[in-house]
């Protein structure tokens, strides 16, 4: 469930008001990167694949964005995140309503500047240490895709008073 459309113009004017430039590619309401990628493979750069997770023990927030073709295991992240083995869940949509004011298909970090400080971001180091011209999430909205730097990106995040745990998930292959 894509957030009200104001949310998505609030973000836009957040963003400008940042001087960040955004190229964005509207299509149809995808819910899995599988459905995405056909759609938005042109826009070259990190790509991403996020999730909204709670850790069982002490009711926190997580969102996770790594880049879209990473495969992770929940149980060696909450080790990583020193929450526990096997102490990361899948939080219902209702939270990511409360906190993210966006649903189901529609988890991105650009939603941070509508959580009170309640999640924490996870953020695949890959997105800023690649070398990608432009970093890719959904604008609010799973019908659409938003590309800025990494940089801006970044400046964005911290202008919501978010400071990334950066996390290099290709080390967990080795």
């Amino acid at each position: 469930m894509a957030a009200a459309p104001e949310l998505r113009e609030e973000l836009e004017q957040r963003l400008r008001d940042l001087g960040i430039a955004t190229v964005t590619a509207e299509h149809p309401e995808v819910f899995t990167v599988e459905e995405m990628m056909p759609h938005v493979q042109h826009m070259k750069g990190g790509h991403s694949k996020n999730l909204f997770l709670k850790d069982k023990k002490k009711k926190g927030f997580w969102l996770v964005t790594l880049l879209h073709n990473r495969q992770i295991n929940l149980t060696d992240l909450a080790k990583k995140l020193g929450v526990g083995s096997g102490n990361l869940r899948f939080a219902d949509e209702n939270s990511m309503l409360e906190k993210l004011k966006v649903g189901q298909g529609c988890a991105t970090p650009l939603a941070l500047f509508c959580d009170q400080g309640e999640v924490r971001l996870v953020l695949d180091a890959a997105f800023l240490e690649s070398g990608h011209e432009k970093v890719y999430f959904h604008p609010m909205t799973n019908c659409a895709t938003m590309g800025l730097s990494p940089d801006d990106f970044l400046k964005f995040v911290r202008s919501t008073g978010h400071d990334p745990i950066l996390i290099r998930f290709d080390e967990d292959t080795k």
